[in-house]
């Protein structure tokens, strides 16, 4: 059974690594189009950090003495397509900056499950050194997913509402998400 658990993280490394070149590919192609200088720097500031987190799967998968080989990751090939479509369907501006984010955000929570995953595993089979450098990459994506929620209350709502004049802050959120309720 042991072997089994090995195999599947071997193969969830793999799919992880594709994820995250996919996910790079993706970012690198949309921060031009970004509107919001801090959604810009924001997704800036993510591609040097996935830069980061690539290096650390491979890292693990030097130790482990896994090849990458050619797996490609169909769920984040998915994501990416689709927030590639729904990117060409708007003009620059801040409804563009709001889809550029719907997207990230789906890629980062896949990202957040695959390396909880990863870590779950590695644990089960003693992999400290995976463990330690999956949850560094776990926090890093749990933290862009804050940031880009973040950038989109405080940057880029007022302005797709039209209220470009108006500061959105957290409290302001609150107040509108409870007049929806």
């Amino acid at each position: 059974m042991e072997e089994e658990v090995r195999e599947l993280m071997v193969e969830q490394l793999k799919d992880t690594f594709s994820a995250e070149k996919q996910a790079l590919r993706c970012m690198q192609k949309t921060v031009r189009k970004a509107s919001a200088p801090a959604l810009r720097d924001g997704i800036q500031m993510h591609i040097e950090q996935t830069q980061v987190q690539i290096e650390r799967v491979e890292q693990i998968m030097e130790t482990l003495k896994i090849r990458p080989g050619r797996k490609v990751c169909e769920a984040m090939r998915g994501l990416v397509e689709e927030a590639q479509h729904e990117i060409e369907e708007h003009e620059k501006g801040p409804v563009l900056d709001l889809v550029i984010v719907a997207g990230m955000q789906r890629i980062e929570h896949y990202e957040i499950a695959a390396y909880g995953t990863n870590i779950a595993i590695a644990r089960a089979l003693g992999e400290q050194d995976a463990v330690s450098l999956l949850t560094e990459t776990l926090e890093e994506e749990k933290q862009t997913d804050l940031k880009l929620t973040e950038v989109t209350e405080q940057h880029i709502m007022a302005a797709a509402m039209g209220n470009e004049g108006e500061s959105s802050n957290a409290q302001g959120g609150s107040r509108a998400r409870s007049k929806a309720s």
